[in-house]
């Protein structure tokens, strides 16, 4: 093995994409070349480093929203204890519920006209979400997993606890899963397990994901300030089959994302695509990359691997 191929190996091996062989070819060339060892301990050291961003200052906003959720959880959680009530009192206390709910049933009787019957629901069909209104703050978020109909839950606070169950392709609960993804008044725990959901429900393409879905996923991985949230939101995007839109999302976040992390993964997405149909502004963009003295080391590494894989 020469020295030049070191680097291409060694980014391998840190991704977890090396083979046994390859693992062993490493081994023996470090053993015999000084120089390599030293390139080693400094790859190990940037590998490290990756991705690792100063603290973000705590700005009024943040501290406003924080705040807010504290509360919000606190609300959730809290629990009024109650007495017990005397024996006595509880026969009396029934009695006097009969002679209420017998007084305001015949008032609602007269002044109140009776509703339409509810129209039948075919049996195995899915409750649909009700609409969401713009900007609607949904708190307390939880999922549930697929049921034996392949039915999957979400359950939140609005105005009051709500939950939609119904397949990952029906369309109502791909616009809600988006809504997660894609609404701002939201911790980056909370979008990361939206994402997660999405990837586990649509990365099989048992269930393809939908265009509202695309288009959360796209925005978040252009426009989230967390790099862990961009990582996630382009890790689900490359599972996804390839379009235009995920093309241009991947060009923008190799060109213009500040994490490497989130470059490595436009970088083995868009070779992907260009694999599957090949793409000049792609290649010319993988091509730049390899050759660029400013960009991270692993990325530079793993464009020009890509670029030696494809046939042209």
């Amino acid at each position: 093995m020469e020295c030049s191929e070191l680097t291409s190996l060694l980014v391998d091996e840190l991704l977890g994409e090396a083979g046994e062989p390859a693992r062993l070819e490493i081994a023996r060339h470090l053993e015999t070349c000084p120089t390599c060892r030293a390139e080693k301990v400094r790859l190990d050291a940037a590998w490290q480093g990756l991705g690792e961003d100063p603290d973000a200052p705590v700005t009024p906003e943040f501290r406003r929203r924080t705040l807010a959720l504290m509360e919000d959880e606190i609300l959730r959680r809290r629990v009024e204890s109650f007495r017990p009530r005397r024996r006595w009192v509880l026969p009396l206390a029934y009695a006097a519920g009969l002679a209420v709910a017998a007084v305001g049933g015949g008032w609602v009787a007269r002044h109140v006209s009776s509703p339409p019957a509810p129209a039948p629901v075919a049996a195995g069909t899915a409750p649909a979400a009700a609409p969401l209104e713009a900007g609607a703050r949904l708190a307390n978020v939880s999922y549930s997993p697929p049921d034996a109909q392949g039915r999957i839950g979400v359950s939140f606070d609005v105005e009051s606890r709500r939950s939609v169950v119904a397949r990952p392709d029906d369309p109502e609960m791909a616009r809600l899963l988006a809504y997660l993804v894609s609404r701002s008044a939201q911790t980056s725990g909370e979008k990361s397990r939206a994402i997660e959901q999405v990837s586990s429900h649509y990365a099989s393409r048992s269930a393809p994901a939908s265009p509202e879905i695309v288009r959360a996923l796209t925005a978040t991985l252009k426009k989230d300030p967390n790099p862990g949230v961009r990582k996630k939101a382009a890790d689900a995007l490359a599972a996804f089959p390839v379009s235009p839109e995920i093309r241009a999302a991947f060009l923008d976040a190799l060109a213009n994302d500040r994490n490497p992390a989130v470059r490595l993964v436009a970088v083995d997405a868009l070779a992907t695509a260009a694999k599957e149909s090949p793409d000049e502004r792609t290649i010319e963009s993988l091509r730049e990359k390899a050759f660029d003295p400013a960009e991270n080391g692993f990325v530079r590494a793993k464009a020009a691997s890509a670029l030696k894989a494809m046939e042209f």
